[in-house]
């Protein structure tokens, strides 16, 4: 009797934000995920990414990616023939994690059991607030206090007058910014300085990603985290002497698994970690979970900022996320 190769099937998908959703580079409404299965008997593995434009991907691009792999994945290839066979990006992401479900739906245990870890506990989560004049993000503010972390989305001029606004709308909450890339070098210092005596614990890629080595050296009152400058183990030599923390998002890594191994190297060159995520449903979110269990920050709240989400969903309740259940992922 001989066993049917494996199958590899993609779907784009699309989702509506709960209202919209903005940062300093644009606005939008909806989402687009792409989303792979792979599946092997009576076992199906699920993954899922978002591409994003700003790094040249593209719905197009990323399913002619994944499509690629098909003879890989039919020949039994595992997590790490994948990792040398593909590049980082949302690709390599949705597959990895797809092989990560399968594997965990072959062995009947769950996917942090593979990797000889706990059960992940539940988790705080910051929630996003996003970009707006100040009157409207220190309305949303007052409407989402009961969140215990909120995550600003800055664009610059007017920061400090926004992150007033929302102190003021929610004054009991822990707060975190993220500019995106919009500040000049000569906002940090001083803007930082403001921004600690509102109780800010955090600064989110202030500098565009490759006008940052300024920050090596710069002093700043208030802890910086690498996004868009940090996206592989092999950017964290570069960061260590201009970031304090680093931020691993599974679609910038290309998986849960480079993102785990970017973690360790992170540790080792005493940076802080950020876990986050792009704007995607549940089952981008559930890898990242086991991910976060290591994080100082957590930043998985997508979900959370969509009218409508998958079945079988994460579970948030009073700012914190629960593990995904084995019928979502793992």
């Amino acid at each position: 009797m001989t066993h049917s190769p494996r199958t590899l099937q993609v779907y784009t998908e699309t989702f509506p934000i709960a209202g919209s959703f903005t940062i300093s580079r644009g606005s939008r409404t909806e989402i687009h995920v792409v989303m792979a299965e792979i599946i092997d008997g009576d076992h199906r593995g699920r993954g899922e990414c978002v591409p994003y434009a700003h790094y040249g991907e593209s719905l197009a691009s990323v399913r002619q990616q994944i499509e690629g792999m098909t003879a890989l994945i039919a020949q039994g290839g595992g997590r790490a023939e994948l990792n040398g066979a593909m590049p980082p990006g949302a690709a390599r992401n949705a597959l990895d994690c797809a092989l990560f479900d399968l594997e965990a739906k072959q062995a009947g245990r769950r996917a942090w059991e593979l990797i000889d870890m706990a059960p992940p506990p539940d988790l705080t989560t910051a929630y996003t607030l996003s970009l707006g004049s100040p009157k409207a993000m220190g309305k949303a503010a007052h409407g989402a206090r009961q969140h215990a972390l909120l995550k600003l989305k800055l664009g610059g001029a007017g920061d400090l007058d926004r992150v007033r606004a929302v102190r003021q709308g929610a004054p009991e909450a822990r707060l975190i910014v993220d500019a995106n890339e919009a500040w000049t070098a000569d906002m940090v210092q001083p803007y930082s300085e403001v921004l600690a005596g509102l109780g800010v614990e955090l600064i989110e890629q202030p500098l565009p990603s490759g006008a940052d080595s300024m920050l090596a050296g710069m002093f700043h009152s208030v802890p910086i985290c690498a996004d868009e400058s940090c996206h592989t183990g092999a950017d964290l030599a570069a960061l260590a002497d201009r970031y304090d923390m680093v931020n691993i998002k599974l679609d910038k890594s290309g998986g849960l698994t480079e993102g785990l191994a970017m973690a360790a190297e992170a540790r080792q060159r005493d940076l802080g970690i950020m876990v986050g995520c792009m704007l995607g449903t549940s089952l981008a979110m559930a890898p990242a979970v086991l991910l976060a269990v290591q994080a100082d920050v957590v930043d998985l709240d997508g979900p959370l900022l969509l009218a409508a989400d998958r079945p079988s969903a994460l579970v948030y309740t009073d700012s914190r996320v629960s593990a995904p259940e084995a019928e979502l992922w793992g």
